[in-house]
């Protein structure tokens, strides 16, 4: 497979559709599902889905030996928030997948549900629908995703030795422990413990949202996790998938554990201070940030991540330290 660089990737759009689409030749296998804009804001996931479908459906006219077992779908997430350019409408998609909250949301009127909820309702449907429909003994979900800071990429899997391993197989540094200080994710909803077979879910951060790189690294995620899924086979997919990734993320920790997540308050006045990128190092006392208050002061040394610089979030910044995975090796 041959990684593209397209021209004008963040030119004019067409109508961004629930299924943007599916690729399957018939052969069982594994069920590979990716999800772009979970975040209005963050279109590179989309496009990547849509170019790797295009990729996927000429592979045979270079590669006469190409062969794909499963399935692959492309969808997105939150459309409206996608079509008003917003990261949500009213509140953060990506914090609501809770199970009890799936379940009364089945229970209720569609024309009665807020827009988020209604999103979740769609989206819902679909995937599960999808899973259960294939009855791939293998699922994995990509949720494809950009942050407004800039700086490295990274994946953040559940604390599971599978999910783990292929977030490994991404080539991006994994970061452990986010289902513990967040709730809500798609990573915490689409496990095994919700699902029939063996079902995994990865977080892919791909770069700065409005950095055209960002759509490729985005590809070579997607393209790394269907080769280790099984989708396709390591001798059809072209080394520069790998460094794109390893090329970005070369000089950056491997591994690590978020340490501290800062909640940001309603009406606190939230502005974080200009010029953090993704796993930039910062030390106990550093100022970070300011609100109504006063500064906003770091509590211990670690690496700061996604940076809060835009209108939109309830996170302010997060900080990772160095990590093993044993975690009695950890520092």
């Amino acid at each position: 497979m041959n990684l593209r660089h397209p021209h004008n990737i963040f030119g004019e759009e067409k109508r961004i559709e629930r299924v943007i689409g599916r690729y399957d030749e018939g052969v069982k296998g594994p069920l590979v599902i990716c999800i772009g804009g979970i975040h209005g804001n963050e279109k590179a996931g989309l496009k990547a889905i849509d170019l790797m479908l295009k990729m996927l459906e000429v592979e045979h006219i270079t590669n006469t030996n190409f062969e794909f077992k499963g399935r692959f779908l492309g969808v997105s997430g939150h459309l409206a928030a996608i079509r008003q350019n917003q990261r949500y409408i009213e509140k953060d998609l990506n914090r609501l997948w809770l199970k009890d909250k799936i379940e009364w949301l089945s229970q209720q009127n569609r024309n009665t549900l807020s827009a988020e909820d209604l999103e979740m309702f769609d989206l819902e449907s679909l995937i599960t629908h999808e899973i259960r429909d294939y009855g791939a003994d293998r699922t994995v979900i990509l949720d494809l995703h950009t942050t407004s800071a800039d700086g490295g990429i990274y994946t953040i899997v559940p604390d599971h030795p599978l999910a783990i391993e292929y977030a490994l197989g991404i080539k991006a540094p994994v970061v452990l422990g986010f289902l513990e200080g967040l709730k809500g994710t798609t990573l915490h909803y689409f496990t095994s413990h919700n699902f029939p077979g063996e079902v995994t879910s990865i977080c892919f951060e791909a770069g700065q949202h409005d950095d055209p790189m960002s759509v490729n690294r985005a590809i070579a995620a997607i393209t790394n996790c269907l080769r280790y899924a099984g989708c396709v086979e390591g001798r059809h997919i072209e080394g520069r998938h790998i460094e794109v990734l390893s090329e970005y993320s070369g000089q950056l920790p491997p591994l690590t554990r978020l340490a501290y997540r800062y909640p940001i308050n309603p009406d606190e006045g939230f502005r974080m201070l200009p010029g953090f990128q993704n796993f930039q190092p910062i030390h106990k006392g550093q100022h970070l940030a300011d609100n109504h208050v006063g500064p906003i002061l770091s509590p211990m040394d670690g690496f700061i991540l996604m940076p809060l610089y835009q209108s939109k979030g309830e996170d302010g910044f997060f900080i990772v330290k160095r990590a093993s995975l044993y975690k009695d090796d950890e520092f």
